[in-house]
């Protein structure tokens, strides 16, 4: 009734974690590489649509009430199929028709009242097959005849009811058979027998045990050999009587035997070692030993069980701890046993009398009880000669504290290679202490050790540190092989020069940033490496270098998960697979990037300067620059004018503007015709830059004052002209002048014969006035030179 209980509980509780999640009714897309689906605890209520390729399909707690013949069609790859704890009620006959290649199939904790041997016709492959706790009363017709392959059989269920020979007809060899059989009252004899060779026998037959000693008998009776491990679950011998099916059986036969889940008296406890004594048992293992007495079992204490090699205690539960008599004189349930487990049996002292009589134990587990270091040195006879072919001790899980007690104790076992002071309480380590010469493993995990001391024997081939709170670690141990420092604060590797023949390392779960091929190169013989779930930084070499570990290059394969390898920073890789990222050239070659980058742009900008020097754009510029100066300076002129009126704002009829090489044509024939003309004509005012400038102001504001305080301005052109830089400002500022007066103010006048075509283009306003203003040309022949000056007068003269 317990393991019912228990098994309703969990199935209460996995049930409710599943519950509230759901999916999409049609369709289960979460497969692994490895072609493994896990559709579980989703929400399905029928059989969702699921990649042809897949190799594992797992639909467990689901809420599938049928499968059609068109489910699972067409999976003909499948390995693997887990439908239990479905409720499913009804599978149509050829629904795993196209399975061929399936190997495990999962029916357990469902509602198949009735099972129909057209299920497995074709699975030849099939090699596990489980039909645990489903409501039939009966297999019926010889479903297994055709699973030829089958390895793992596992049936049985609350109202199985009745087993006959022709039900396990073509089971004829097993690894591992498991039957639930609780409420079976029909046992037809021989239906177990034929099965040969069976590797391990696991029966729960705990109300028949109770009521119907006969129906146990005849089952034991076809199973037990000694080539078969049995399994008895759901145990419960409070009087003698229930001792009576091993008396009646062939239990001598048998060399391995497990109970399971077990109460029992001190009656039953005696009766028993009475049944087994003189058999040829060689290991007797309880798991969940209730015992409900004192333990006075003196009545056997000339059991003979010198043939046991294995004794195995695990969760132990003692009614009344403090009038439970301790083992005193049963000493022949410890002096011949090799390996003695008494784990989770909430042990506080094993007296020394009795660690003595353990003279040929060479495996010795004390896990997980209330020993302390007091109540140890009382175990190991504080010290002296015990135990003296020990080689593994396990002491894990204890109420332990002083490291430097476990040391001084152990230095008599002078044979003990592996020792276990994991879970315990230790803080500090000695600086220096002793060892038996033989130890070779030590485990310190799940401690709270914050340093590494040269106290570790320098004998040991692998060593656990896992899970403390070191953050270096500097010892040197040559024949070390496996160093696991898993849970810790390390920064960085240790380095590999101290270990020599290191093979396997473990630092996951640290505080690691990253790591090259720099840290590893130390490890000379490193083959397997475990780094993953740290807070990796993801620069371009790390992920380089993992991708490369990760794919299998080089001499040291990751044997952690790949998905265990995540981005901790920078902040938007945060979370992603280093196996799946992808860092681009302008992150990963940063130097070489700004350097191309850089010598493109100046390449470019080179470019551009060619480009707009050719097309005089720094002039323009230039110019713009020096007119909006000039402007400015102009107005603030202006507005002291206004205010002193002290300066005509007209003072030239005009300004001329020539190039220095034609100054000799202006000074002698313009300057005199137009200032000294002969006769009765009128003298006119010319503003020239050689005499008319102000000395010490800026050239530019000479230029632009002249041409403002002038009605006109000539310029005189020629190939000469075109070259000044100075006369492109002065017929700039003419032009701008132009626009602000809104008439006529700028006279060309050509020394020699010119046309647009023979003007560069930059003087963009020379040849726009050409085309748009008369011109006069100057006259080559003398007699034609009066009419240019005539026309010259007449045009300074007009009003602007």
């Amino acid at each position: 009734m317990r393991r019912s209980f228990s098994c309703l509980c969990s199935m209460f509780l996995h049930l409710a974690t599943c519950w509230g999640r759901r999916s999409n009714p049609d369709s289960c897309t979460r497969c692994d590489l490895q072609l493994r689906c896990n559709c579980s605890c989703r929400g399905f209520t029928r059989v969702p649509e699921v990649t042809e390729d897949a190799l594992v399909l797992d639909l467990s707690s689901n809420n599938i009430s049928e499968v059609t013949d068109d489910d699972l069609r067409g999976h003909a790859s499948l390995r693997g199929l887990d439908l239990h704890g479905n409720g499913l009620a009804s599978i149509r006959p050829s629904a795993f028709d196209s399975l061929w290649s399936l190997e495990e199939l999962d029916l357990s904790d469902n509602r198949l009242t009735v099972l129909d041997q057209r299920w497995f016709g074709e699975l030849a492959a099939l090699q596990r097959l489980n039909l645990l706790n489903n409501p039939y009363s009966r297999l019926g017709s010889p479903l297994f005849d055709g699973l030829v392959r089958l390895r793992i059989l596992e049936f049985g269920g609350p109202v199985l009811e009745e087993l006959r020979r022709a039900d396990l007809r073509g089971v004829t060899q097993l690894d591992r058979l498991t039957l639930h059989a609780n409420n079976l009252s029909r046992y037809e004899s021989g239906t177990l027998a034929k099965i040969w060779p069976l590797v391990r026998l696991t029966l729960n037959l705990q109300r028949p045990l109770l009521t119907d000693l006969a129906l146990v008998s005849a089952v034991l009776n076809d199973v037990l050999n000694p080539e078969t491990h049995l399994t008895l679950e759901d145990v419960h011998m409070t009087s003698n009587t229930a001792i009576q099916v091993f008396r009646d059986t062939n239990i001598n036969r048998t060399r391995h035997l497990t109970l399971r889940n077990c109460t029992v008296s001190d009656e039953a406890v005696v009766s028993f070692l009475m049944a087994v004594n003189g058999s040829p048992l060689t290991s007797l293992s309880i798991d969940g030993l209730t015992l409900t007495g004192e333990g006075r079992w003196t009545h056997a204490n000339w059991t003979d069980l010198s043939r046991m090699d294995e004794f195995l205690v695990r969760n132990l539960d003692l009614q009344d701890v403090f009038t439970f008599f301790l083992i005193g004189n049963l000493y022949f349930l410890v002096q011949n046993q090799r390996k003695i487990s008494l784990i989770n049996s909430k042990l506080f002292l094993l007296s020394c009398y009795s660690t003595r009589l353990m003279k040929d134990v060479q495996y010795l587990d004390m896990s997980d009880n209330l020993l302390t270091d007091l109540t140890l040195g009382y175990m190991l006879c504080d010290g002296e000669d015990t135990l003296t072919d020990l080689r593994v001790l396990n002491i894990s899980g204890n109420n332990l504290k002083s490291l430097s007690t476990i040391i001084r104790l152990s230095a008599r076992l002078t044979k003990l290679t592996y020792l276990d002071i994991s879970r315990s309480g230790y803080s500090s380590m000695p600086p220096r202490c002793s060892w038996p010469a033989s130890l070779r493993y030590l485990n310190v995990s799940r401690a709270k050790l914050t340093n590494a001391t040269p106290c570790l024997s320098t004998t040991l081939e692998v060593l656990d540190l896992s899970n403390n709170d070191l953050k270096s670690f500097t010892v040197s141990l040559p024949l070390l092989r496996e160093l696991h420092l898993s849970g810790n604060k390390f920064l960085r590797f240790p380095a590999g020069r101290l270990f020599p023949n290191l093979q396997t390392l473990t630092i996951r779960s640290n505080t690691l940033n990253l790591f090259g091929g720099s840290d590893l190169q130390s490890y000379r013989r490193l083959e397997n490496l475990q780094a993953g779930q740290n807070k990796f930084v993801c620069s371009c070499d790390f992920v380089g270098f993992l991708q490369l570990l990760l794919k299998g290059g080089g001499n040291i394969s990751l044997t952690d998960e790949e998905d265990s390898y995540r981005c901790d920073s920078p902040l938007y890789l945060q979370g992603a697979s280093v196996s799946r990222v992808h860092l681009s050239v302008v992150v990963c070659h940063q130097v070489l990037f700004v350097s191309v980058s850089c010598g493109v742009a100046l390449l470019l900008a080179s470019l551009v300067c060619v480009l707009l020097w050719r097309l005089h754009v720094f002039w323009y510029l230039k110019m713009i620059w020096a007119w909006l100066k000039a402007k400015r300076s102009s107005q603030q002129r202006q507005r002291r004018s206004n205010g002193e009126g002290s300066e005509a704002l007209i003072s030239f009829d005009a300004f001329v503007s020539y190039s220095e090489r034609d100054a000799s044509w202006v000074e002698n024939f313009l300057v005199p015709e137009l200032e000294e003309p002969s006769g009765p004509l009128q003298p006119l005012t010319l503003c020239l830059h050689k005499r008319d400038f102000l000395p010490g102001r800026w050239i530019v504001d000479n230029i632009l004052s002249a041409i403002e305080r002038s009605r006109r301005t000539v310029f005189v052109l020629s190939e000469n002209f075109v070259r000044s830089s100075w006369c492109r400002y002065e017929l700039d500022f003419s032009h701008f002048r132009l626009f602000d007066a809104g008439g006529d103010a700028a006279i060309l006048i050509l020394l020699e014969p010119m046309t647009t075509d023979d003007v560069p283009k930059r003087f963009c306003k020379l040849r726009k006035l050409m085309s748009s203003t008369t011109y006069l040309e100057w006259p080559q022949e003398e007699e034609q030179r009066e009419e240019f000056w005539r026309s010259l007068r007449n045009a300074l003269k007009e009003e602007t």
